[in-house]
């Protein structure tokens, strides 16, 4: 999530047309053209299933001040505030609301450059995590535990944005705190060069998204026990807010735009403004914000990013292009996300296979497409064709993508090529772990990082 940096005040908002300018300031010749990684994961001490809290000489925040020295500078929201994240060059480390633990990559030319920096990043917080009797666990939901009291009890992080979601969000979705406490995910950032190329992509990523979901499902387990779906953090997401997660219409219609984008956007509530250093929870759409204002004045730019970084679709565009399909998984598998798409995004050849791996789905069919990869993954089916081949004719377009655009980022793809030719989502390997031995403590040494 963001950093939060202090706000910057702008000139005043008094049209939508500013808004859609905005996403027209991401474009980049293909030239310049870049891919970043995100990769959160669970922190949890050796030997226990109860998450670290910030506190404490053993916790969060304790990790992070044993990192810094590393060459980063810290992040506070106020000078007295704890630190909630650290910088260095143009990678972050971030905290998640449950103290999942966020690296923020670079932006590359090479999916192996940024695979690198995520290695390079595992290894350094791996050292400090150790130091602490802590360790890193890749699985998309927490195994045990609850957002609510009873049972295993999820920390917060001391993060004033996340005070204030965990107020407002419930009021938009059930599952809202599970999203914010529970979930664990990967994601990869893209460029694109003109509105045509961002339509074109984000729509081919959105179309392909359920075959992600099934690649990489990881979170089979709820409270202890199966869910009933491969990726139930995909599930937790259906009932956070459906006005600010999920898919948009316009990507299967044929409508899909920048303006489209934006009108989205609009229509979404707030959930916070902020005001001389406070957060305020007017319970309006941005929409409306633009038409009535807030305390006789209106909105402006910066209120614009902020609401942006509160919006959660399958694919979200800001300056970039965030794919945010997967579940947590381990390193080769993060290396393998950003050389799948570079290599089906940023070849045009492997663009135009892409789109037509997939029949034509309405919106209506595409989201039970969508329910069917994370609940079955990749044993599921699409039609008559099974998930698991349509997965690695996806895998093969993105290799023959790499293999002319750069064949040396093509042997990151080893990962997923191996899991849809299993036929078996990562999930699977964790039931059957689950199944030897369920105790949540076990399972995490499975699936350590």
């Amino acid at each position: 999530m963001s950093l939060d940096l202090k706000r910057v005040a702008s000139e005043p908002l008094t049209s939508t047309a500013p808004l859609v300018e905005e996403l027209r300031k991401g474009e980049k010749p293909r030239a310049q053209h870049r891919l970043g990684l995100e990769h959160e994961k669970f922190v949890y001490p050796v030997g226990s299933a109860q998450p670290p809290t910030y506190e404490g000489p053993n916790g969060i925040g304790a990790l992070l001040e044993r990192i810094a020295p590393g060459g980063y500078d810290r992040f506070r929201e106020t000078p007295e505030s704890p630190v909630i994240a650290l910088q260095r060059g143009m990678a972050a480390i971030s905290l998640e609301p449950g103290g999942q633990f966020e690296l923020s990559g670079s932006p590359f030319r090479t999916a192996r450059e940024a695979h690198q920096e995520n290695l390079e990043h595992l290894k350094e917080t791996k050292a400090a995590a150790s130091a602490l009797g802590l360790r890193l666990v890749a699985l998309g939901y927490r195994p045990v535990g609850t957002p609510g009291p009873g049972g295993v009890e999820m920390p917060w992080m001391p993060k004033t944005r996340y005070q204030v979601m965990r107020r407002t969000l419930p009021e938009r979705g059930r599952l809202a705190l599970n999203m914010m406490l529970m979930t664990s995910t990967g994601q990869v950032s893209l460029d694109w060069a003109d509105e045509a190329d961002c339509v074109r992509k984000t729509v081919a990523v959105a179309r392909l998204s359920p075959l992600l979901v099934a690649l990489y499902a990881n979170s089979p387990l709820l409270e202890g026990k199966p869910s009933g779906y491969m990726s139930f953090r995909s599930r937790v997401w259906e009932e956070v807010d459906p006005t600010r997660c999920g898919y948009l219409p316009s990507w299967f219609d044929g409508s899909f735009s920048y303006k489209a984008y934006v009108d989205w956007a609009l229509d979404a509530p707030l959930l916070f403004l902020r005001r001389d250093g406070e957060y305020r929870h007017p319970k309006l759409t941005f929409r409306q914000l633009m038409t009535e204002g807030y305390e006789g004045k209106p909105p402006d730019m910066g209120d614009w990013t902020d609401h942006l970084s509160t919006l959660f679709p399958e694919v979200r565009l800001k300056k970039v292009l965030e794919v945010r399909g997967a579940d947590c998984a381990s390193a080769a598998m993060t290396g393998a996300l950003g050389a799948l798409w570079r290599g089906i995004l940023y070849d045009a050849q492997a663009l135009e296979e892409a789109e037509l791996l997939l029949p034509r789905l309405t919106f209506t069919e595409h989201l039970a497409f969508h329910d069917t990869a994370r609940r079955e993954g990749l044993a599921g089916k699409l039609g008559p064709r099974e998930l698991h081949r349509l997965a690695g004719e996806m895998v093969a377009i993105a290799k023959r993508g790499l293999l002319r655009l750069d064949p040396e980022d093509a042997p990151l793809l080893a990962p997923l090529e191996a899991v849809a030719a299993s036929g078996r989502s990562p999930a699977q390997a964790v039931l059957d772990a689950w199944k030897e031995d369920p105790r949540p403590e076990v399972l995490m040494t499975r699936f350590e990082l």
